[in-house]
C-alpha cells in the first residue's frame, strides 16, 4: 500500500474509535428515521412518498448537520498534528506533503461515507418495507445522500484551509465555528434582510440568483429540491433551467478543489 493508503486508512482506523463518530451515526440516522416516519403519515392524502417527503425533510436539516460533523471531524486534521508535535516525525517519513493531506482528506471522507451510508440509508430501507414507493423516488434520495457527502467533503477541506493556517487548535475550533455560523446561517439571514431593504426592486433576479449560487449550502439546498419534478412540487420550488443537476453539482466540487489546492499550496511553504 502506498503512503497515501497509509495514511487514509489509518486516519479512517482513528475514526472509528472516536466516540463522536459513533455519535454522529446515531444522530443521524434517528433523525433519519424520525422524519421519514413522521412523514409517511400524510402519504394517504396528499399522494407523496416516503422518501420523497424525507429528501425535502432531510435536506432541509442536513444543511445544518453534516457540515458541522464535517468540522468537528477536520479541524484539527494539521493543526492538532502541528501542536503534538507529531507532522515533524511523519514527514521523517517517505511521504509528501500533498499526501499528508489528501490522505488525511481520503480518510475523513471514508468516515463520513460511512455516517452518511448507515445514517440515511439504514432508515430508509426500514422505513420503505412499510410502505411502497417509486424509482424516481429512491433516486432523488440517493442523490440526497451522495450530495450531504459532496457537501461534508466541501466543509472537510475549508476546516483543513483553517487548520493550516493558524497556529492553536483554540483558534482552529473559533474559525471553524464562524465559518459554519456565516455559510450555514448568516449567509442566507443576510440575503433575506437584503431582499427586504431593497423596496426598489434595485436587485436583478440574475444579480440575486448568482448570490445564491455562492453559497455551498444554498447550492446544496437547490440541488436536492429541484433536481426532481416530484421533489420540486412537493417542496414548492419549480426547477430552473439554468440551475441545472450539473452546474449545482459542479459548483459545490469547485468548493472541494479550491480549499484543498489552497491548503497544499500553503502546506508546501510553511515552516514545521
Amino acid at each position: 500500500m502506498n503512503a497515501l493508503g497509509i495514511i487514509a486508512a489509518n486516519e479512517f482506523l482513528d475514526g472509528l474509535r472516536n466516540r463522536w463518530v459513533a455519535t454522529a451515526i446515531i444522530l443521524l440516522g434517528a433523525m433519519a428515521l424520525i422524519l421519514l416516519l413522521t412523514g409517511s403519515a400524510p402519504t394517504g392524502t396528499t399522494r407523496a412518498g416516503v422518501l420523497d417527503i424525507g429528501v425535502v425533510s432531510l435536506s432541509s436539516l442536513s444543511v445544518y448537520l453534516i457540515p458541522l460533523i464535517a468540522l468537528l471531524l477536520s479541524f484539527d486534521a494539521l493543526v492538532g498534528e502541528f501542536e503534538r508535535g507529531t507532522m515533524l516525525l511523519l514527514l521523517t517519513y517517505p511521504v509528501t506533503r500533498w499526501q499528508v493531506v489528501m490522505g488525511k482528506f481520503l480518510g475523513q471522507m471514508m468516515i463520513l461515507f460511512a455516517a452518511v451510508t448507515v445514517g440515511f440509508g439504514l432508515p430508509a430501507v426500514a422505513v420503505v418495507l412499510l410502505a411502497e414507493t417509486g424509482s424516481q423516488s429512491w433516486q432523488a434520495y440517493i442523490t440526497m445522500m451522495g450530495s450531504s457527502l459532496v457537501l461534508g467533503a466541501v466543509f472537510i477541506a475549508l476546516a483543513y484551509l483553517v487548520s493550516v493556517l493558524v497556529r492553536e487548535r483554540s483558534t482552529a475550533v473559533g474559525a471553524s465555528i464562524m465559518l459554519w455560523l456565516v455559510l450555514v446561517v448568516l449567509y442566507d439571514l443576510a440575503l433575506l434582510g437584503l431582499l427586504l431593504a431593497d423596496e426598489g426592486q434595485r436587485i436583478s433576479q440574475t444579480l440575486f440568483s448568482a448570490l445564491i449560487l455562492v453559497n455551498p449550502t444554498d447550492l446544496y439546498r437547490l440541488l436536492n429540491l429541484t433536481a426532481y419534478n416530484n421533489i420540486g412540487q412537493l417542496a414548492g420550488i419549480a426547477a430552473r433551467a439554468e440551475f441545472g443537476p450539473l452546474l449545482l453539482l459542479g459548483l459545490m466540487v469547485m468548493w472541494i478543489i479550491v480549499p484543498l489546492v489552497a491548503t497544499i499550496s500553503i502546506f508546501q511553504r510553511r515552516e514545521l
